[in-house]
């Protein structure tokens, strides 16, 4: 029997070095080298895992992505402050199920969430 282990999060985009560098900016992590407009990961060479993939695609999927990033902090109103600052757009706030998230929307509209907990 073969565990599988998760390897990457891919994300389809208009431009992948321009989101790469959203993220990479997001989580005080480098783009890493050989990012172009077509392909750029983030984590790679450090060795995370997951890491983060970029690829552009001629049309992405209609509608709420059905993958997103779930990212945790002690500190969400100053990431979610920071993430606005980056170039997110703030969608919504929740407190549901005895978790507290906000919903970002990155540069080019997909949702990733911020919510409280440690990191």
């Amino acid at each position: 029997m073969t565990d599988l282990a998760l390897a990457n999060v891919t994300v389809d985009c208009a431009h992948a070095s321009d989101l790469a560098g959203f993220y990479a900016a997001l989580l005080r992590r480098p783009v890493d080298a050989g990012a172009s407009e077509f392909f750029a990961t983030v984590g790679r060479e450090a060795g995370a895992r997951p890491v983060l993939m970029f690829i552009k695609v001629p049309h992405r999927t209609p509608g709420k992505n059905s993958v997103h990033l779930d990212l945790h902090t002690r500190d969400r109103e100053a990431e979610v402050a920071r993430a606005v600052g980056l170039g997110a757009k703030h969608v919504a706030d929740f407190a549901e199920y005895g978790a507290v998230w906000t919903t970002l929307a990155d540069p080019e509209g997909n949702l990733f969430d911020i919510g409280d907990g440690g990191s």
